[in-house]
């Protein structure tokens, strides 16, 4: 249970990290969207191990297979298969892993939920099977675009090397530009020199990934249980490593006053709008036509290339040192993560909104 996602844009997917493919099947996708396959596939080269010296030196192509619900380059609105197939596993690099559990990793609670695990990578609890949700995440855009709306996550800290500013100060085409996927040039060298320190000692450190979102029209989300941020918030907490969420000021409102926290509605130029935006474009759950922004906060990857005292199966001390190819820090591959994420959130919640007025 729990690998499908949405209520009309709907996503499940299958897989583990060393098993023979990631995959997914996508419904209710609409018809008639061109599907550009150079873009999808450029999403999952955001996302794929193997960038830089900074990541898990684990080499995979993620060369995506498109198997249904597309005809001569556009959607059919019929369910869309996918596949992503994993060539490059070391599988004997876990063998030592096999009956012991690794520190704040899912092992343990994988065995005791299911009386089986799979040691190889994580198994299912891998960030491998995030490939599934990029693939999505980026149909999702294609159809977005369509409708003017426009998602750029970027990393905004990792460890305690942090923008000093929010996004309306930085030129977030630059994301890009550096591969640590943050738009200040200068940020981004020292954040990449530190995950470089942390690398060259067997750890790992975590940070920030913050999401903006342009375009979205009125009226997205719903009253109660299903808030357009608490959508977001379930779909950020479901990523990897996650463990944090909050939105517009977020906790650095909460030492103002009312009256300096309250977005002030004014005229403008297409109608009403607000004077300031720290609401980050949701008020009571539904969107207001102001750009939607967030945080998501990432703890450090839980696999250490160094020895940690742990249990084996059997309840016994023993120590426990990770081989095998891990990223140091999982901010740089988790921008276009973060992204796809936020893209389903918004088409399905445009979906279910379209189909509330018909």
């Amino acid at each position: 249970m729990g690998n499908s996602w949405g209520k009309l844009f709907t996503v499940t997917t299958f897989g583990e990290s060393h098993g023979a493919a990631i995959g997914g099947v996508i419904d209710g996708f609409p018809a008639g969207i061109d599907v550009d396959i150079d873009f999808i596939q450029q999403e999952l080269n955001r996302r794929k191990p193997g960038q830089s010296h900074i990541t898990t030196a684990r080499k995979e192509s993620d060369q995506v297979e498109l198997l249904s619900g597309i005809f001569e380059g556009k959607s059919t609105g019929c369910p869309i298969g996918f596949l992503v197939r994993n060539t490059n596993q070391h599988s004997n690099d876990y063998d030592n892993l096999r009956q012991v559990f690794r520190p704040s990793h899912a092992d343990y609670t994988y065995f005791q939920k299911y009386g089986i695990r799979d040691h190889r990578g994580g198994g299912r609890s891998s960030a491998r099977e995030t490939i599934a949700r990029v693939v999505a995440g980026a149909l999702a855009k294609l159809a977005l675009r369509q409708l003017g709306i426009s998602i750029q996550a970027y990393t905004s800290q990792v460890g305690h090397i942090a923008l000093e500013n929010d996004y309306t100060r930085y030129d977030l085409s630059q994301t890009e530009s550096n591969i640590v996927r943050c738009p200040d040039a200068d940020k981004a060298r020292e954040m990449e020199q530190l995950i470089a320190e942390v690398k060259a000692d067997g750890d790992t450190i975590g940070g920030v990934i913050t999401c903006v979102i342009k375009g979205c029209p009125t009226g997205l989300g719903e009253p109660a249980f299903d808030k357009l941020h608490a959508q977001l918030g379930h779909a950020m907490l479901s990523i990897n490593a996650v463990k944090g969420f909050e939105y517009g000021m977020g906790f650095a409102g909460i030492t103002q006053r009312g009256s300096e926290q309250n977005d002030l509605f004014v005229p403008g130029e297409n109608g009403i709008t607000t004077s300031t935006n720290r609401s980050g474009g949701i008020q009571g759950g539904i969107s207001n036509g102001q750009d939607i922004y967030f945080r998501v906060a990432f703890k450090p990857v839980a696999t250490l290339l160094r020895e940690q005292p742990t249990v084996d199966v059997e309840g016994n001390e023993t120590i426990v040192h990770a081989r095998g190819r891990h990223d140091p820090c999982v901010l740089p591959r988790a921008v276009p993560v973060v992204e796809a994420m936020a893209a389903m959130v918004i088409l399905d919640a445009y979906l279910v909104n379209k189909a509330a007025k018909l």
